[in-house]
């Protein structure tokens, strides 16, 4: 088994297709992506109230200049206090210079986490590790663009011994064994592999050092990583990184375990665990929003292209039932039906334990998510109550 569960988690993925100076000029802010991904992770903050992180990546920086930033806390109130900081930030740089509200360039510059690309997490930590180095994002960094890693998911594996020997058997020497570090090693070593193949593929055809990073970049499959990487991987996963360059990619397991939906327009690609986060914070429709087919990747392209990849081949659906019964927010419309249904269901049975003695029986529920199942079992009620006066 991998590390102990910790019940669920929350991502969230942000990536904007447009200039930053659209989003200023569209909806008055430079911010927009920023202020998106907070209230992402807000709506998910029942997902993981343990700790939050927030990693970004800025496209199209010239060298020497910062283009990954990544904060993380596991404060009291994660969420508010990594936003807190990132806004203190904005505002100590905007004090020092009036004129940086007109330039966007130069907010990109010097704001850290003004990127086109966001990734988000929220965990709990009840029964696992609650030190700020188990927050996620996982960062694994080069001086090479392309081979830079960052990792977060929703996740148990429960062959991490078995991933770990395969690392130490590649010659690794991993710096612990928590599965995330596991996994994102096993990612890491098929990009240097796909990276170092690129390379040597232009060399070949004439190329020097300084172009064969876009030719690598133009031709890196995230597919066949992934294929690779997540070929042993066993458990229940919604798994999303990113690269330096700006590609992304999202892999939920073959068999459903963990949740994972997203939306695209013309303007951003967002990916999130939960279906009413994205409806809210977009206010798109439900039929706007696809749920991430199992086995499958969602990868984005730093072009902004994306496209849906099969990298396991789809087993039956296990959905994951303390997420369908009591985890997900029940405003998602087929989560509220399901946990109608339940109560509906169980109205049975508790009518046996009763005697269908409803006139000395009180009805209740603990705790509040189980309201919704609660109206169902209470129509149920309703109809035994029905039957019983017509007999």
């Amino acid at each position: 088994m991998s590390d102990p569960l910790k019940h669920e988690c929350g991502i969230a993925l942000v990536r904007l297709k447009k200039p930053l100076s659209f989003y200023k000029e569209k909806y008055g802010s430079s911010f927009y992506g920023i202020n998106k991904m907070y209230l992402m992770m807000e709506k998910q903050h029942n997902r993981g109230q343990d700790g939050a992180g927030l990693a970004g990546i800025k496209l199209d920086v010239s060298p020497g200049e910062r283009y990954i930033s990544r904060i993380r806390s596991n404060a009291a109130q994660p969420i508010q206090d990594i936003f807190g900081q990132i806004n203190a930030r904005i505002n100590s740089e905007f004090a020092k210079d009036a004129a940086l509200s007109d330039n966007i360039e130069e907010q990109k510059k010097r704001i850290p986490y003004l990127s086109e690309l966001l990734l988000g997490h929220v965990r709990y930590g009840t029964f696992g590790d609650n030190s700020i180095e188990a927050v996620h994002p996982f960062l694994r960094q080069n001086n090479w663009m392309h081979r830079n890693l960052i990792i977060a998911g929703n996740f148990n594996m429960t062959n991490t011994n078995e991933l770990f020997q395969n690392l130490i058997e590649l010659g690794m020497h991993p710096k612990e064994k928590a599965d995330t570090i596991t996994v994102m090693e096993k990612i890491g070593h098929f990009l240097d592999d796909a990276v170092r193949k690129l390379y040597k593929q232009a060399k070949a055809q004439g190329l020097n050092k300084k172009e064969a990073s876009p030719y690598i970049v133009e031709h890196l499959s995230i597919e066949k990583i992934l294929k690779k990487a997540a070929k042993q991987w066993d458990g229940g996963y919604a798994m999303a990184g990113l690269l330096g360059h700006g590609d992304a990619f999202v892999l939920r397991d073959p068999a459903g375990i963990r949740p994972a939906y997203y939306y695209e327009d013309d303007e951003v690609v967002v990916v999130a665990s939960e279906r009413p986060v994205i409806q809210t914070v977009f206010n798109v429709a439900f039929e706007q929003i696809h749920e991430l087919t199992p086995g499958h990747a969602l990868i984005i392209r730093k072009s902004g292209q994306t496209n849906l990849s099969q990298i396991h081949q789809p087993l039956p659906r296990k959905s994951c039932s303390f997420e369908r019964i009591y985890f997900s927010r029940g405003s998602d419309a087929e989560i509220y039906r399901e946990r109608k249904m339940l109560g509906r269901l169980v109205m049975p049975k508790v009518l046996k334990s009763i005697g269908h003695d409803i006139n000395n029986t009180v009805f209740s529920f603990i705790p509040n998510t189980a309201e919704t199942a609660f109206y169902g079992m209470m129509e149920a009620a309703n109809d035994e109550l029905n039957k019983q006066k017509t007999q």
